[in-house]
């Protein structure tokens, strides 16, 4: 068998991430707008392949303010660094359903390594005789490895930003149809 292309379905997917806020808390946030392509091959997963394309500009934290500090030459600079792309260099079968994706990160124009750890992988036909699956991953990584440095040191010790970034996607895919050879 070989590698299957999928679509993205955007409206059924999601990029997440959770950062700590003042030591206490933690500021969740989304991006709106990113894409992507997805390969599946499901009886050699090795030969599978992911890329995603973010907008930076779409960050959402649900407070405008914080979400334009983002974007500034403080965190993000979307001005000089438009978009954060993954590009899946390694995939593996972990069991039934579980995979470790690696792959090329790059935020802030820095590109680094980083490990998804990944479930799911079930299809299901839906209502109009398309083919889906879906996937949830997640990843931990410093925003300091991508130049993400901004800060402001607490009073009371401490930092008003944590380094530690959780990042959850959760992707819905369906099957492209075939095409007929011409």
């Amino acid at each position: 068998m070989s590698t299957e292309p999928w679509e993205l379905d955007l409206a059924h997917s999601s990029v997440q991430f959770h950062v700590r806020h003042l030591m206490v808390s933690k500021v969740h946030g989304r991006f709106q707008a990113w894409s992507g392509s997805l390969m599946l091959d499901p009886e050699n997963p090795a030969r599978s392949h992911v890329e995603v394309v973010i907008d930076a500009a779409s960050i959402d934290t649900r407070e405008p303010k914080r979400d334009d500090h983002l974007r500034s030459a403080d965190f993000f600079d979307v001005a000089t660094f438009p978009q954060l792309t993954f590009k899946s260099t390694a995939v593996e079968a972990n069991g039934p359903g579980e995979y470790t994706v690696t792959g090329d990160l790059t935020i802030h124009g820095v590109t680094r390594s980083v490990v998804l750890q990944v479930e799911g992988g079930d299809r299901v036909k839906d209502p109009w005789g398309g083919t889906r699956t879906g996937y949830s991953a997640k990843t931990t990584i410093s925003r300091k490895d991508f130049g993400l440095t901004w800060n402001v040191a607490l009073e009371t010790g401490g930092i008003l930003v944590g380094d530690k970034i959780d990042i959850a996607l959760e992707i819905e895919a369906i099957k492209k149809a075939a095409t007929a050879a011409a």
